[in-house]
């Protein structure tokens, strides 16, 4: 396998671009957006860097690596001639179903189809191809380049042969695979979700400030991040929509997002990426100053 297309140039979608062509794979990174496209390959850019800074690699190395890639608009143009198709674009289930639809049409019967989704169904996902058995999860974690999980999902139909392939894909990228079945949430966010939603809960009632949970798991836990500042990280319009197929999938109530999470999303404030969320970013992106709406 030579060949790899990256379907979204945002956070995770450039982040796995960069891990594939870091490793010597042609990757065709597509993005609809010729803007998101050259931010995907500036940030790619920078993050190389600043491993050529930390002296982790070489200048021709990070070379090498923007070489591998070729930026493409369309998918027809970008899958052509690839065995892997990587879709890491929103997670929005009806246009994840939309490109699914599209990959089976413009993709060899050969190609494998695997999604970078963190809760939606790998089965439903499958649904709309032809032959489901190629349809796969590799749930990258952010930052992508760094973070040494894969969380790979099987469908229902998913074939022993495509998971064998991907697992040992995987760890070609010095990565740790982890195969899991597909069930709402998968293993990450199924346990992640709730910690996160019941450190949002805790905040809502009052039980302690911003500042105070997150340093309670941080040095009570040795978590390496609070659960309000990794909720931030991660986006909470990311963190609601997990927690709503969660509930939506399960019918428990104990996923139900919080008040105050959906109030937030609402309101636009989903953390790092719009300067605000339980901490104000506008100074510095360290989650060093708690919000103004929950500093009393």
């Amino acid at each position: 396998m030579n060949n790899i297309a990256v379907i979204g140039a945002g956070t995770m979608g450039n982040g796995i671009a960069h891990t594939f062509a870091q490793f010597g794979y042609k990757v065709q990174l597509i993005d609809v957006s010729k803007e998101n496209l050259q931010k995907g390959i500036d940030t790619i850019s920078k993050n190389l860097n600043r491993m050529v800074s930390k002296e982790k690699i070489t200048e021709a190395q990070k070379e090498e690596t923007l070489s591998n890639i070729t930026q493409q608009i369309d998918i027809p143009s970008g899958v052509k001639d690839v065995e892997l198709v990587v879709e890491a674009a929103t997670e929005n289930e009806e246009l994840k179903l939309k490109i699914f639809k599209q990959l089976d049409s413009n993709c060899s019967k050969d190609t494998i189809l695997a999604s970078n989704t963190s809760s939606i169904s790998i089965t439903q996902i499958a649904s709309v191809v032809s032959n489901p058995e190629r349809v796969i999860g590799m749930h990258f974690m952010n930052p992508v380049p760094v973070m040494k999980l894969v969380e790979i999902i099987r469908g229902y139909n998913t074939s022993n042969e495509v998971t064998k392939t991907i697992m040992e894909l995987s760890e070609k990228l010095n990565k740790v695979p982890v195969e899991v079945n597909d069930y709402p949430g998968f293993v990450a966010n199924r346990i992640l979700m709730p910690m996160i939603n019941e450190a949002i809960e805790t905040l809502y009632n009052g039980v302690a400030g911003v500042y105070e949970i997150d340093t309670v798991m941080k040095l009570g836990m040795a978590h390496p991040m609070g659960p309000l500042q990794l909720a931030d990280f991660i986006g909470l319009d990311v963190c609601l929509s997990i927690l709503e197929v969660m509930h939506d999938g399960f019918k428990n109530p104990k996923y139900a997002p919080c008040p105050l999470l959906v109030k937030m999303v609402r309101a636009g404030k989903f953390g790092v990426k719009s300067g605000e969320g339980f901490y104000d970013y506008a100074e510095s992106k360290k989650a060093e100053k708690v919000s103004s709406q929950f500093d009393s």
